[in-house]
């Protein structure tokens, strides 16, 4: 496997954790509008979305958190609330919004999980159970604080999605593929299995219990 030039890996995953940052905060600042928050509980649900599978992947990987080094998250959450604010007319009427910003949330923060575990020389199947992490943790903690089921509880395919992705970015690594090309395709992979999920309800077999028929 040829490694990455550090300062490119490092450029790629400044990016990628700043979109993916935008994105997930708009995700939960929407969510909250639905549940008629206020606008600080707008921001602590787009922060937390935004900051939460980060933040464990950090202190599992035994550094600092990420937005803790840098102001750039915590401007990112608010930008992503003026803009909640300023358009929420129009998001609300954009069909599947929602869906769109979490989902490239999910991309993106699979890939930085994936990308900040492998610079921390771990093996593959730890960097894509942290992408996995990075990915959907944020999300856990948004549904709890709206008191609704968690997403990766429910039938739809979304863990599963940041896996497949992890899975595919392992496979273009090992083949040796510029990191950029493989950024890529493991987003455009995230994406498109959550969408022909989502599209054609596919998901996963459901656990039954003994009294089940």
């Amino acid at each position: 496997m040829i490694a990455p030039n550090p300062q490119v890996a490092h450029t790629v995953l400044l990016i990628i954790e700043f979109i993916g940052t935008f994105a997930f905060a708009i995700s939960g600042i929407r969510m909250a509008a639905a549940k008629h928050f206020d606008w600080f509980g707008g921001f602590v649900c787009g922060f937390a979305v935004a900051i939460g599978g980060g933040t464990i992947r950090d202190v599992m990987l035994g550094v600092t958190p990420f937005w803790m080094t840098s102001s750039i998250y915590f401007t990112c959450t608010i930008i992503a609330l003026l803009v909640g604010i300023l358009f929420s007319k129009k998001l609300s009427r954009m069909e599947n919004a929602w869906l769109i910003t979490d989902t490239l949330g999910l991309a993106m923060f699979t890939i930085a999980g994936l990308q900040k575990t492998l610079q921390y020389d771990h093996p593959f199947w730890v960097a894509i159970v942290m992408g996995c992490i990075t990915g959907v943790a944020g999300g856990v903690i948004r549904d709890v604080l709206l008191n609704q089921e968690p997403i990766i509880f429910q039938k739809d395919i979304y863990a599963m999605a940041s896996v497949a992705g992890g899975l595919i970015y392992w496979l273009l690594a090992a083949l040796g593929i510029n990191i950029g090309i493989t950024s890529i395709v493991t987003f455009f992979v995230i994406c498109l299995v959550r969408y022909v999920a989502v599209r054609y309800h596919i998901s996963l077999p459901l656990l039954r219990g003994e009294n089940d028929e």
